[in-house]
């Protein structure tokens, strides 16, 4: 398989609209780079299983640029709830680290798909309808706090996305203003790809996928063109994210995730 011009061209537009949607809507840009790698991957010649696996772990390790430049954004907004961050990033280490080392390596692509379709879909209907929290919930204290990050970095780790389908209506569900909860779910993201991203090198590092410039899991060539894209569009989607009303942005999100889990559950019934 080459590594070819129009390739490029497809994995340039591809981190442009990945690092502007991790800015907008602090979901790390995985949501989006996940299927669409796996359609990159499957239209030359990669094996549909093997095509899910790499493209999730790609797109986690582009989580690693895209979330510092859209985190750098954010915080000069002073949007970052950097003392949730704190408490939320041990957990989500742990969780990241035993997915993607352990748990991803043995599950098969298929699952993986159906796994990733039934997260996001569920994500997109709880921020859709809107149902507003009851007024005293707050978020947990410090040992649920690492709970819950465990989770997030569990099923991220799994899923390739940054953390935000599961960390953004988890904080708006404990009363964390929506803006301020994009912004978190930027700087979780760091976290989040660091771990996982560790994890698929350990876990894939006897697989011989055949592919130029792959290394376990990861392909490096991607990752490099769609990490340079990503970092340059993502302070853009952040400026945007404050411009627009709460009430637009969960929708845009909303039907975002739907159009991502749509395709990832068709790739599961048909691997």
């Amino acid at each position: 398989m080459s590594f070819d011009l129009p390739l490029v061209a497809e994995l340039l537009a591809l981190g442009c609209t990945a690092g502007f949607l991790a800015g907008l809507l602090g979901i790390g840009g995985g949501m989006l780079m996940v299927p669409f790698i796996t359609l990159i991957l499957s239209q030359r010649g990669v094996g549909g299983a093997l095509a899910v696996k790499m493209a999730i772990a790609t797109s986690m390790a582009t989580i690693l640029f895209t979330s510092i430049s859209s985190v750098r954004a954010h915080h000069k907004r002073g949007a970052v709830r950097w003392e949730l961050v704190r408490t939320l990033a041990p957990g989500i280490v742990m969780g990241g680290l035993a997915a993607g080392a352990g748990v991803f390596a043995l599950l098969k692509g298929s699952t993986l798909a159906l796994v990733f379709g039934l997260f996001v879909a569920f994500s997109a209907t709880q921020m859709l309808l809107d149902k507003k929290p009851a007024p005293s919930r707050q978020m947990p204290g410090a040992g649920g706090r690492v709970a819950a990050g465990g989770v997030i970095g569990f099923i991220s780790g799994l899923v390739g996305a940054g953390g935000g389908f599961i960390s953004v209506p988890f904080m708006t569900w404990c009363n964390v203003p929506i803006h301020n909860a994009v912004a978190t779910s930027a700087a979780l993201g760091f976290p989040i790809a660091l771990a996982a991203t560790l994890g698929y090198v350990i876990g894939g590092w006897n697989l011989d996928s055949g592919l130029p410039g792959a290394v376990g899991y990861l392909w490096l060539p991607a990752l490099a063109v769609i990490a340079s894209a990503s970092v340059l569009l993502a302070p853009l989607g952040a400026r945007t994210a404050h411009a627009m009303n709460v009430q637009s942005l969960k929708r845009v999100f909303a039907l975002v995730l739907y159009a991502l889990a749509a395709y990832m559950l068709h790739k599961a019934f048909t691997a």
